[in-house]
């Protein structure tokens, strides 16, 4: 599967659940985040800076999921990612 044009293929990387005073904080309760972490597993062919492999933090609600042999995946615009890991 590879990417094209200024998009990138993700994987996203689910935070470890936080426990705060005996109250277990899962990704879905601590929604003060806005953004979301991934390894990318494909970039397109006019991205810059951004190459496969990097850890990225990204807009949460950026892109689209898609199922490819067996696994999920997310598709997002490199102008979604904020920052490289």
């Amino acid at each position: 599967m590879k990417a094209v044009n200024h998009y990138l293929v993700i994987e996203r990387i689910k935070d470890e659940p936080t426990n705060v005073g005996g109250l277990i904080l899962t990704e879905e309760t601590g929604d003060e985040n806005r953004y979301s972490k991934a390894k990318v597993i494909s970039i397109g062919n006019i991205v810059e800076g951004i190459k496969e492999n990097d850890i990225i933090y990204y807009t949460k609600n950026a892109g689209h999921g898609i199922q490819h042999k067996d696994k999920f995946y997310h598709v997002i615009k490199s102008m979604d990612v904020v920052l490289i890991d």
